[in-house]
């Protein structure tokens, strides 16, 4: 369904994406889209080079945003969050510790597939990492280019996945910790691709995370057929939560990958997540 104006869920090489946030914003502005948000994974160092590259394009409107690990019992679960202050020094401390968490983690995980006879450099896993997180899809690329495996995906179902033989757990940081951790900068906290939540898991938690703040929950996400829309809309409506979405993109390029204005939310979403952000933290470029 391309053509959308809006598209919140977007990556570039601070965390595990392959465009630079200036060629993120140069493919940006060559699309339909007006409001988008760059969501890297517990980092924003990117955004102060978003808005300055988003100034070329006037009709582009920059939302500050991140994308936040947690976990809840043995289900990842992603904080997406808007119109946050970035700069907040608190903040930027915080963000900090969580990736190094997520180097000794990856570190961790190399250790594993060495004993697996798939040795790889852990220089050449930071290369490919470029910017500040560290992550199992770098991971993957390294397996790729030392042809252990053909495709992210392989590396995922046979070795990253959760339940794979070098899969390492993060320190724990558990949902409702991302979203008052979000909500300490004035953010709007939402559920990242709630499909990837084990079943039982978002029942559970989304009574205590409504109550700490959630604002909304993905319904229109990449991929996504009716029945998954319609799915997680029942779950925005029952629990008054504004239905986000977006491509998730990275750049990837692999086959089936959506690009931005790909997928997305109405502008009725924007509209919302507008109203309910504090005026300080609505900068938008």
């Amino acid at each position: 369904m391309p053509g959308h104006r809006v598209d919140l869920h977007l990556h570039t090489t601070t965390s595990d994406g392959k465009l630079t946030p200036e060629q993120l914003v140069d493919l940006l502005g060559a699309t339909q889209l007006e409001y988008v948000s760059v969501t890297d994974h517990d980092t924003t160092s990117g955004l102060d080079r978003v808005f300055a590259a988003a100034e070329k394009y006037p009709r582009l409107k920059v939302i500050p945003g991140i994308e936040i690990s947690a976990d809840y019992e043995s289900s990842e679960v992603h904080v997406l969050a808007y119109f946050i202050d970035y700069k907040n020094a608190a903040f930027q401390k915080e963000l900090a510790k969580i990736r190094d968490g997520r180097i000794g983690r990856a570190q961790k995980m190399l250790a594993k597939l060495e004993e697996l006879g798939m040795p790889l450099d852990w220089e050449r896993v930071r290369d490919i990492a470029k910017g500040d997180s560290v992550g199992r899809p770098h991971i993957a690329q390294a397996l790729i280019e030392r042809r252990y495996v053909a495709t992210n995906q392989e590396a995922f179902d046979k070795y990253l996945n959760r339940d794979g033989p070098a899969y390492v757990e993060t320190e724990k940081f558990l949902p409702v910790q991302a979203i008052r951790f979000a909500r300490s900068v004035g953010g709007l906290p939402v559920i990242a691709h709630p499909n990837y939540i084990k079943p039982g898991h978002l029942d559970a938690m989304l009574p205590e995370l409504k109550a700490e703040g959630l604002a909304g929950i993905d319904v229109f996400y990449a991929g996504f057929d009716n029945e998954k829309e319609n799915q997680y809309r029942r779950y925005a409506d029952k629990y008054d939560l504004i239905p986000c979405g977006g491509s998730d993109y990275h750049g990837f390029g692999h086959e089936g990958e959506y690009r931005p204005g790909d997928w997305g939310p109405p502008m009725s979403t924007v509209e919302r997540l507008m109203a309910l952000a504090k005026p300080e933290n609505v900068r938008i470029a």
